[in-house]
């Protein structure tokens, strides 16, 4: 069976700030594809896909050159103004820099945007269109009370693929399921939405988290999209604050059943992002 970690970062310091890492945190550091490698072939990872972490439009270009030197990297998803009025030409160009071929999404930081109806702005929508245009996918990293828009934009939207990180976001730590479940829900609703069983340990109680407080969040997202539209993500290095890479894809395993593997942590990955 082949494994596909859809969902982890790389970041180097010296060449640009990450400032959402907290100063003193444990992995304000460099992060890089050899630090990774080891521990995803240790896991018995096969590929990867490398995904955005800053809105700068030279980290994208900078992503595509690793794909394009580690066999390890897949695919990227990467970032680009959505608003910007020439976003189809942006998208062209970035396909044709070196490792081009190895760009299969696009990722905006919605979760930090104040405005909850981001997704629905007319000049968003005009570039996620072009981005089904170029033969892409959208991902979405969104906060629960995001979850309605994501509905609205992808409705109006079905020639997109939209994916949805971590699983939106749910409250783990606090072990409320609503209204995050059946925002969720609505989501899953849409056949060309799928979603990433990823980003759950840093959700919940980043000590003290069990298997037990993750199952009911895992059990929703598996029973709203199912296994063919659900894929395995270790959020690696951002994991690292509460699991190592192999507790969380043993972790993921443990939440899903044998004669889902095949797909969950391999198959809707390679298919959803032509890898």
């Amino acid at each position: 069976m082949t494994v596909v970690d859809a969902h982890h970062h790389v970041w180097d310091l010296s060449v640009r700030d990450q400032d959402w890492i907290a100063e003193g945190s444990p992995i304000r550091r460099d992060f890089t594809v050899r630090d990774l490698a080891p521990e995803a072939r240790a896991a018995g990872v096969d590929s990867t896909v490398l995904v955005q972490t800053v809105t700068v439009p030279e980290e994208t270009p900078e992503f595509l050159a690793l794909a394009d030197e580690h066999e390890l990297i897949a695919g990227v998803v990467g970032w680009t103004d959505l608003t910007r009025p020439d976003v189809a030409d942006e998208l062209a160009r970035l396909r044709e820099l070196p490792g081009g071929r190895y760009l299969k999404g696009i990722r905006h930081q919605v979760q930090g945007e104040p405005d909850p109806q981001w997704l629905l702005r007319p000049d968003v929508r005009r570039g996620l269109t072009a981005v089904a245009d170029a033969g892409l996918v959208y991902d979405l990293v969104v906060l629960p009370h995001q979850l309605p828009a994501c509905t609205e934009a992808a409705a109006a939207l079905p020639q997109l693929t939209f994916v949805l990180d971590h699983l939106g976001k749910p409250p783990i730590a606090s072990g409320a399921l609503e209204p995050w479940a059946s925002d969720l829900r609505a989501l899953a609703a849409l056949p060309h939405t799928v979603c990433k069983l990823s980003g759950m340990v840093t959700e919940a109680d980043l000590v003290s988290w069990t298997i037990d407080d993750l199952r009911p969040y895992a059990d929703v997202v598996l029973e709203a999209f199912g296994p063919d539209r659900l894929m395995f993500g270790s959020d690696w290095p951002v994991c690292t604050l509460a699991a190592t890479f192999s507790d969380v894809l043993d972790t993921a395993r443990r939440l899903t059943g044998p004669s889902e593997h095949a797909r969950i942590f391999g198959g809707t990955a390679t298919r959803v992002y032509d890898l």
